[in-house]
């Protein structure tokens, strides 16, 4: 049953004591009404915990804003909402429109730095090649919205938003995202589940990332990355010794990147968190290994741009070229898809964030040598 305002209540219980759950609780479609962000539709979402998020409709379903009891988790960027009519989706204008928050999703036939590479699968004559922008195109279209609400399963409440964002060109790709986001009421979480199709007739390529974005308050001087990894390979040649270990804000600080090889739980699960120790706050992140094999922690503790991000990924850092002459450029054969899960959440206090390092120290742990116990040869 839901836990609201620290007390469990059966849904008798709950509305018996309430006109309608959005007193507490539930999902509210708006439209956003100014500025560069005029007219992308947003449904915010609140689970009773002082959890709140937005789900950013005409951004392909992402999450931006996102706060327990009025303490930021998520990062935003100076750009606000932008709107997917102003989106530069070539070369690196995705800078010029990325919002930040809570996730952002990038793909879904490429992510990371672009280029121009070919495109026979196509089999066009007058279209022989594609051009790619940094981390795709889906981050910048719109979905189609399905649904969204709450729906109450005995004494427990889900709210939820699913919906369908297609990415696709006259002789090219023909790719569908289809989100669903839930929330439980009275827990301070959402999943993601997504399914990428190839609803064409020809193959295409493949790379999947979760942007997950965290601020300050969470992102501090003395804030710790909680990945069960050995320490990450880094992209270039930083000063940085201690990554893991984040500091204030930095004059005219750089972009780090660091490659880890994650350990994951029995289930296939990998845990990661940002924590804020001095404030009793973090944000966190569980996804699946075998959806995604790598994860890149981004460092952007500059003035003014300050925050870092937990990046789940289907490829290495190095990107589209260095996938495909390593062999690991994934293609989608003709109606093939692939599905991604992924939690996200807060960590509330210091019990919670000290089970959460205990959870992943677990995975890190030397394991003690096994004496005897094997079979013999004779």
């Amino acid at each position: 049953m839901p836990l609201v305002n620290g007390k469990a209540l059966t849904r008798h219980e709950l509305m018996r004591r309430v006109g309608r759950l959005d007193q507490v609780a539930g999902v509210r479609l708006v439209t956003l009404g100014d500025g560069i962000e005029r007219g992308v539709r947003v449904l915010e979402f609140r689970t009773g915990t002082g959890f709140v998020f937005d789900v950013l409709v005409d951004r392909s379903l992402d999450v931006g804003r996102c706060e327990l009891r009025g303490q930021s988790l998520s990062w935003l960027s100076p750009t606000g909402v932008v709107g997917p009519w102003y989106a530069e989706p070539l070369s690196l204008g995705w800078f010029r429109s990325w919002g930040g928050g809570m996730v952002v999703t990038c793909g879904l036939d490429h992510t990371l730095l672009g280029g121009v590479d070919d495109a026979p699968q196509f089999h066009q004559l007058i279209r022989p090649t594609e051009e790619y922008g940094l981390h795709g195109r889906i981050g910048f279209m719109p979905a189609r919205l399905t649904g969204y609400g709450e729906r109450w399963d005995g004494d427990e409440c889900v709210l939820y938003a699913e919906g369908t964002v297609r990415q696709a060109a006259v002789f090219g790709e023909a790719m569908e995202l289809r989100r669903r986001i839930e929330a439980k009421v009275g827990e301070s979480r959402f999943t993601i589940h997504d399914e990428v199709v190839n609803v064409a007739f020809d193959p295409t390529t493949h790379m999947y990332l979760y942007h997950v974005n965290v601020g300050w308050p969470v992102v501090d001087e003395g804030s710790d990355y909680l990945i069960p990894a050995p320490d990450g390979v880094p992209v270039a040649d930083y000063p940085t010794k201690n990554y893991r270990r984040l500091t204030a804000p930095n004059t005219a600080f750089p972009e780090e990147c660091y490659e880890h090889s994650t350990v994951a739980e029995r289930e296939g699960t990998v845990p990661v968190a940002i924590v804020n120790r001095k404030l009793g706050l973090g944000a966190y992140q569980v996804y699946r290994r075998d959806q995604f094999p790598f994860h890149t922690m981004w460092r952007m503790l500059g003035e003014g741009i300050y925050g870092v991000a937990m990046e789940p990924t289907t490829n290495r850092d190095a990107g589209r070229f260095d996938a495909r002459e390593r062999g690991e450029l994934m293609y989608l054969a003709p109606q093939e898809s692939r599905t991604y899960e992924i939690e996200i959440g807060a960590l509330d206090g210091a019990s919670e964030i000290d089970a959460f390092a205990k959870r992943i120290e677990a995975l890190t742990r030397p394991q003690p040598a096994r004496n005897g116990g094997g079979r013999r040869r004779a």
